[in-house]
Parts: structure tokens; sequence; C-alpha cells
């Protein structure tokens, strides 16, 4: 460390205005000249004293400052984001720094700054530049001597304008070997029609010092955490790739290309895309055995929905009627059974038989074609009406193997007040429905006795009122009763019945919203609130699986009937995998591949043009951590092995000291004595 010093220098502090002193000065000028061009032999006398007084109001004073220098300082930022944890880069990088901590710190009348540059907020990546910029604002401007960065390069603010006083360094880490795959998809739509397909461009590349690993890469497309599909695709090309959505609600697409051993990491090998599957029109087939109240209430919730396509049959003359009219004067269009139940059944997303009997005009083929329906995915909703309890029951076709309530011939012609089993409370179409089952009586029911499925509501002395079931991959709908359209009109209160039946008919078509059994999350930024459905009443701990492999498990709250929930924050970026019983959901923290892995090779690229405009160098670790010299401002600052720092000397005053140069004895002093001895010379003649 230098000692103080002192430094001096000549001040100035006018008694009076500059133009003023310089009028002044003119009119001093001209009596000299006159004095001149008059023969007085005192004038330069006379100038003499003119300038001693002039000097005296120039205020001039020696201005002494006792000054210490201060050190320089060196910025040395260190890279701790994510991509630096690849291969031996943080080791690489730490050791380095450490070193070159060192060796600035065992030099003369220089210190060390060291900041690491964490991981920005959110998916913000490598903010090195911004971490520079807060650096530099804590220290003194003409102090610092220098900024060395050791970074892999990778930098996410590289167009942040940065004003920096001394030459920057970057010490590249990782090595000039480095190989990657990386999987990318663009142009992924957030919501999809379900059953169309909707067309991703997706592409596999390598980066790097790429070895002989072939022209294509496998890719597994897995949907929802199902079982992955494999195909072998190009790489290095963009692939357009048609995906159809199998539901709706929200679809998690994971497209993966498997990790090679040699490449750095596998944390960009795989692309997330999660996609809302819609429907364009549900087609719904409307059968009416016959004319009652309740026929127009379904028709108009059906209607009330303008996603959805109504075709609604009335059968108003049956075989048995035989009135003697000719069916060509009939203005009645006949039911065409073959079209809709052979041809045409699997255009249709449900099928509600409301208050249907046998009566000849469905042969038996036609339903067990209905059965089929149900088995292989599709939907049956039955109203039943006093005809289900007869022989010409719905249920006494091939249709009943699908049923899940067997009559008991018994029809019940007496007022109750529907309600909800325990087991409906839980269950999504009867689970809190409004009025809390303050609702008005109904007058008939059918009585039936469950074969299959779950009774969640039920009427007279808790008999089973609405059944729901599974059947293969399809599901099948009882409601015991017709007399649901009371509600719709008011009686004694009435009641949620287009609540109910809007749920009934959505949980038939697989709305995944009013799914029984669930393991949904939403996620919020880095936080995911996990939601378990169920009709038990309890549920196990939930495994949650993070991108790097690490397993938490987690206890459900419940917080309503078949309820249960949980908050979980996530600390990495990435795909998720939760698993609760037999229900298995995964979901996207951010992007599957996270900022600081989509570029994963070093690069000087980035920050060339920064380092060039501040005459610093740009090395590689492996070659060895360079050292420390120092340079000259405006020179080159960096060669094979070494970094310079520029030296600012800069100093810090202490003292100041000011000594007046004319005091005001002196002036008038030697001005009186000039002017006398200009007025006796001038007297001598």
């Amino acid at each position: 460390m230098m000692g103080d010093f002192n430094a001096g220098s000549i001040l100035f502090d006018p008694l009076l205005p500059v133009p003023v002193l310089v009028a002044l000065a003119v009119v001093v000028a001209l009596g000299v000249l006159l004095a001149l061009l008059r023969g007085l032999r005192g004038w330069a006398l006379r100038s003499l004293a003119a300038i001693v007084v002039f000097a005296a109001l120039f205020g001039p004073s020696f201005q002494q400052e006792d000054r210490a220098p201060l050190s320089d300082i060196v910025i040395l930022a260190e890279d701790a984001t994510a991509s630096q944890n690849l291969s031996d880069r943080g080791a690489q990088t730490r050791e380095a720094a450490d070193a070159l901590a060192d060796e600035i710190a065992a030099r003369a009348n220089t210190e060390v700054r060291r900041v690491t540059v964490p991981d920005g907020e959110g998916d913000a990546g490598t903010r090195l530049l911004s971490t520079l910029t807060d650096a530099l604002a804590q220290e003194p401007r003409g102090r610092i001597a220098g900024v060395i960065s050791l970074s892999d390069g990778q930098v996410h603010d590289g167009d942040l304008p940065i004003d920096l006083p001394a030459p920057l360094h970057l010490l590249l880490s990782g090595k000039s070997s480095d190989w990657d795959r990386r999987l990318t998809i663009r142009n992924a739509p957030a919501f999809a029609v379900i059953g169309e397909p909707v067309t991703l461009t997706l592409r596999v590349e390598d980066m790097g010092d790429v070895p002989d690993v072939g022209r294509t890469a496998p890719l597994d497309i897995s949907i929802d955490g199902e079982p992955a599909q494999r195909f072998n695709i190009p790489i290095g090309q963009d692939l357009e790739l048609p995906v159809t959505l199998p539901h709706g609600g929200r679809n998690v697409i994971q497209f993966t290309s498997p990790a090679i051993d040699t490449e750095l990491t596998d944390r960009n090998n795989t692309a997330l895309v999660q996609m809302n599957g819609v429907r364009d029109r549900l087609r719904v087939l409307l059968v009416s055995g016959e004319p009652h109240a309740g026929g127009r209430t379904w028709r108009n919730l059906l209607k009330s929905d303008s996603s959805l396509d109504l075709v609604h049959f009335t059968i108003l003359r049956p075989p048995e009627k035989q009135d003697g009219v000719p069916v060509t004067e009939l203005s009645l269009i006949a039911f065409p059974t073959r079209e809709l139940f052979l041809e045409k059944i699997n255009d249709f997303d449900l099928i509600i038989f409301d208050r249907y009997k046998r009566r000849g005009i469905l042969p038996a083929l036609y339903l067990d074609n209905v059965s089929n329906y149900v088995e292989q995915g599709g939907a049956v909703l039955i109203a039943a009406g006093p005809d289900y309890a007869t022989a010409d029951s719905i249920f006494r076709s091939p249709l009943g193997r699908v049923v899940p309530a067997e009559p008991t011939a018994r029809v019940l012609e007496q007022a109750y007040r529907p309600s909800v089993t325990d087991l409906g409370t839980r269950h999504p179409v009867t689970n809190d429905l409004p009025s809390n089952g303050n609702w008005g009586r109904w007058l008939r029911q059918i009585d039936v006795r469950a074969t299959s499925g779950n009774v969640v509501m039920e009427g007279i002395d808790g008999r089973p009122l609405l059944v729901l079931d599974r059947v293969g991959e399809g599901r099948v709908a009882l409601l015991a009763s017709d007399h649901a359209w009371l509600w719709n009109r008011g009686y004694e209160g009435g009641g949620p019945q287009l609540e109910l039946l809007r749920r009934l008919s959505h949980w038939m078509m697989k709305e995944p919203e009013l799914e029984e059994e669930a393991l949904t999350a939403i996620a919020t930024g880095q936080d995911m609130r996990i939601e378990r459905r169920t009709l038990q009443e309890t549920v196990p701990d939930v495994t949650i699986t993070a991108p790097d492999g690490t397993v938490t498990v987690l206890p459900l709250t419940q917080t309503g009937p078949g309820q249960f929930t949980a908050d979980f924050s996530g600390l990495e970026i990435g795909l998720y995998r939760l698993e609760n019983g037999d229900q298995t959901t995964v979901i996207g923290l951010g992007p599957a591949a996270p900022r600081e892995f989509v570029n994963t090779i070093a690069t000087p690229d980035v920050l060339e043009p920064l380092v060039s405009s501040t005459r610093g160098g740009i090395l590689r670790l492996e070659d060895g951590t360079p050292s420390v010299r120092t340079v000259r401002a405006g020179r080159v600052a960096s060669g094979r092995t070494w970094v310079g720092i520029t030296p600012r000397n800069a100093y810090e005053v202490r003292d100041v000291r000011l000594t007046q140069l004319l005091p005001g004895w002196l002036v008038l002093l030697l001005s009186s004595l000039l002017i006398i001895a200009a007025w006796l010379r001038e007297g001598q003649r």
C-alpha cells in the first residue's frame, strides 16, 4: 500500500465579477497609455501598482491537499446457475475463482469483490449483466480496475446496456469436446378439438462437438403419463407431427428423446405440451317412448347447449295403435331405426331412452347393438317410467345386460323428497347440489334393485333413485322416476333439475371435471395445488417425483366429501409425476426444459461484442487458470495465458489547506510604495 502524499494547486476566487474586473482593467490600461503618451516618467511604476491591485482582486490562493491513495477493485463474477452443474463445470469454476481471488488479493493496492450469479427468478436464466450492474452500483466507479466473469457464456441478458469502466474478461467453463442433444416443440396451440388432429412442429438437433451417433433419433410420445409409443425421426430437421387429443380437459403430452451417455444432459431431451381438449359438437339421440310432461324438459335442457346437436324422436303412433288412418295421410316421420341404431350409432356421444318400452319398433338386434355401443365407449341414459316395471321393460331386452338396476315390477305412487346418498355426497354428479337437499317432492318412483354401479340418489324408504355405472369403456345411468320435470315447474319450490341433468349428461360424456376418481394438479408459477377426487372415505399419501428424480411423499387433507387437496412447491422447473393409489397424472412447472438447458454448449458469442469493446479477453478454463497482469488504460488487456487490469490511481483527500498568495496588507504596502515611487519620479522632473 502506498503512503500518504501531498499535492498543491493555485486557485482564484475573484472579489468582483469578472466582467467588472475586465472593465476596470480597460480603464486602467487607457490611463497608463495616456501617461505614456504624455511622457510621464512614472508610467511603468503606475502599471506595476495596477497589476498588484488587479492580482489581489482575483483572489489567488495556494491549495494544498493531504491525499491517501485508494486500492483498485476487481470484480470477480462466478456463474452458479443450473447449467454450471453440468459435467465438472461447477468444480472447474470454483477452483479457478478461488485461485484468481487469491492472486488478486495478493497484489499491492488491489481488492477483489466476489459476486455470485444465481438462477433468475422463474425461468429468467443467467442474468450475468444484471448482477454486474448491481455490483458496480455498490462500488466507486473510479476504483474499478477490471471485471472477470467465470461462466459458460450462455447469458440471457446479453442485450442489457451496461457501461463498464474497465476491461471485461470471460473465462469459459466446460470443454471444447462437449456436445448435447435438444428437443424443441414449436406452434403448440393451447386448445384443440377432440378427435381432430392438430399439427405440432418438432425438431431434434445435436449441438457442439457431436460424435457419430447416427442420423436418426428415437422419440417417445406419452399422453397423460400413459405408456409411451416410440418412433424414429431424423436429426436436424423440422418434423410436422399430427396429434389427436383423446379426451376433453387438460391433455399433457410428453415428447422424449432418450438420453445418450456421452451428452451433457437429458434435461432438454423432453418437451412438454399442455393442451385443453374441447368438443366441437356433441351429438345426442333422444328417444321418447310416448309424449309426456317430462319430454319437453329433456328437450329444452339439451337444446339450451349451443354446442350440442340433438336428434329427438317421440313415438306418437306405435305399431299396436290401429286407428284405420292410412300411413300416407299421416304427418309423421317414420322412425329410421336401421339408420340410427346400426349405421349411425357410433356418431352419437349419448343416447337417452325417455320412458321407452319394447313395442317391436326396435328389434332385439338393434338393442343388442346399443349394448355393444356402450361397451365400446358409448353412453346410455334411461329415464324410467311405469313401463320399466312391466314385462315390456327395456331391461328385459338385450340392453338389460348393461343396465345397472333391475325392476321389481312395483311402481310406487306416493310423494317423496329425493335425497343424495352418502356415496352421492362424494360423487361429482351429485356432490354439493344447490339448495342442499331442500327440494320439492316427486310423486312417482319405479322400484328397482341395484345390481351394479353406484347409487348416488335415493327416494322412498332409501330405494335407489339414480344409479350410475361403468360398463366396459362406456357408461350407463338409470333414473328410476319420470317426475324430474316437477322441479323444472317449481313444484313445492322445485329443485336443481337443470344442474343435475347437466352434470349427469356431462359425466356420461366423460368430461374430466366430473370424473369420480381423479388426480389433478393446477400449477401457479413454481407452486401446484393437488386435488384428489374419490368415492372412498380415505386416500393414501400422494407421491411426487421431481424432474431430477427426487421423490416426495405428501399427505392429502380432506376439504370436503370425497375431496382431498395438498399444496406443493417445486424447487426445479420441469415435469413432475404424481401418483396416488391407482391414479396418476403429470404436470409441468414452467417449461419441461428450463431456459438454462435450452443451449448448454459453452460459447463466447453472446458476450464477445461487450468484451471486445472493453479490450478484454476470452479464455477457456480447460486450458488452465490465467494469471493477472497490470496494463495501461486503452491497451489490449489480455493474452493467451493472462488477463489484465488497469490501475485507477484513485485517492482520498483527508485534509485541504488554503494559503492566500496576496494578503491585504501586502497588496496595500506594494501598491502604496509603487504609487509613491511613481509620484516622486515624476516630481523630480
